[in-house]
């Protein structure tokens, strides 16, 4: 969990035994839920493949890259199709990325062909 609070730099609002909400400000919350253990999942399989997120700023996106590098965790930073995209994993090796300018999600027609990538 502190992972991911620190990363997208959100705070607990709520937790129980198996689930926690994170908020923020102006984020949308986000729900992580855990069941059964963390192992890695393939491509096409049932669960999370991969997480990604909009920074709220230029700032925010390099204080997430700093806290994935402070962890270890940080695998590139890249630009392309108007925006920057940092990436890591989180603790269980789940590819998490962080953009900035975020996605217009009203004028995304496709899928970005990174998600296929792993």
């Amino acid at each position: 969990m502190s992972f991911y609070t620190e990363v997208l730099g959100m705070d607990v609002t709520d937790r129980e035994s198996t689930a926690a909400l994170l908020g923020s400000g102006g984020y949308s919350p986000l729900i992580l839920r855990a069941m059964g253990k963390g192992d890695m999942r393939a491509p096409g399989s049932v669960g999370i493949q991969y997480v990604m997120w909009a920074a709220s700023s230029k700032e925010d996106l390099d204080r997430a890259e700093r806290v994935l590098k402070q962890r270890s965790a940080h695998v590139e930073t890249r630009p392309g199709d108007g925006c920057t995209v940092v990436e890591g994993r989180d603790p269980d090796g789940i590819p998490v990325m962080i953009a900035y300018p975020g996605v217009d999600l009203t004028r995304m027609r496709e899928l970005p062909a990174r998600i296929y990538a792993w």
